[in-house]
């Protein structure tokens, strides 16, 4: 936004070398996009000025929390000159973030610009009961026979699961794909979002990193390949398609211990999901003993969570 401007604006982040930004420092900056650990490792280097600023913005509290940002942010605010504007922005506002801002901002307006939790009306929700992890696979690829998924992000819910997944769509040439995870280097996330933008790449494969950091605003669909835990990043996953009045379909796969979180998903976002039938042609694998197991556990720790008292009662 200031490319026509004389503003200098500088992003400060991990995965690189301090070493350029520091010199982008020292040339002198207006604005200053940063995470709160590279922020402060520059500041502790005797690198970075702060008694100027006079505005702070908060962005993404909520996923700050989730990650355990506070006690940076904590440390940040301490450096920082007591006298300026705040500003704390938040997709999600829930009790954790509501007291943050109360010990952040002092008299605060709050605006919302949209009801908690919605998903955009543009957006078309589905989703199949495929078993297990490899039936999955095979209705990932069903699903990218057709040409109308033209950029597509398959969500995952743990680096691993990524790997295994983009491997696989390598494997079975469904067009060019990449991935994307905290172990990625900067430059190599950088590059993949490029690609993804300029039409290059067609399927995106991510863990929640990507949730809230992808701003393209033509893509089709968005898989989710694991439901996640986080109910909130369900919203955001599939916010990435339907973006600027465009029309986005999202699809959720579910294996036989993600239907109650579907369902907790459907609650917070007030809005039936539609089942889909598996294709005739699907073929279905039979689920391998270890993944039994961790369905099971899985389902127990449901039972659990819905009812304590029987849990306290077999335990004694």
């Amino acid at each position: 936004m200031a490319e026509y401007t004389d503003i200098r604006v500088l992003g400060l982040y991990g995965g690189i070398g301090p070493k350029t930004q520091i010199e982008e420092i020292e040339k002198g900056v207006d604005i200053i996009i940063a995470t709160p650990g590279r922020l402060m490792e520059i500041y502790l280097k005797g690198k970075l000025n702060v008694k100027k600023i006079k505005h702070l913005v908060l962005d993404e509290a909520d996923r700050m929390m989730d990650m355990g940002f506070l006690h940076q942010i904590l440390r940040i605010l301490e450096i920082i000159p007591r006298k300026r504007q705040n500003l704390l922005f938040s997709a999600t506002f829930p009790a954790k973030v509501k007291e943050l801002s109360d010990d952040f901002l002092e008299f605060p307006q709050y605006i919302e610009a949209e009801p908690q939790a919605t998903t955009a009306f543009t957006i078309s929700q589905y989703y199949y009961e495929s078993i297990n992890f490899k039936t999955k696979l095979n209705l990932l690829l069903h699903l990218l026979q057709d040409e109308s998924l033209d950029r597509v992000i398959v969500f995952c819910k743990t680096k691993e699961y990524a790997n295994n997944v983009s491997r696989f769509l390598d494997r079975k040439e469904v067009g060019s794909v990449r991935v994307i995870h905290s172990n990625k280097g900067q430059n190599t996330r950088i590059n993949a979002f490029k690609e993804f933008r300029s039409g290059e790449i067609r399927v995106l494969v991510a863990t929640d990193v990507a949730a809230r950091g992808i701003d393209v605003s033509k893509v089709s669909h968005v898989i989710n390949f694991s439901v996640p835990r986080n109910y909130f990043d369900y919203v955001h996953r599939v916010g990435r398609t339907g973006r600027a009045k465009n029309e986005g379909v999202a699809f959720t796969l579910l294996d036989g211990s993600e239907r109650y979180h579907l369902r907790q998903i459907e609650h917070l976002i007030k809005k039936d999901i539609e089942e889909l039938k598996l294709p005739e042609s699907l073929v279905i694998e039979p689920t391998p003993a270890e993944e039994k197991k961790e369905i099971l556990m899985e389902l127990d720790s449901i039972k659990k969570k819905k009812d304590p008292k029987q849990v306290k009662i077999k335990r004694a």
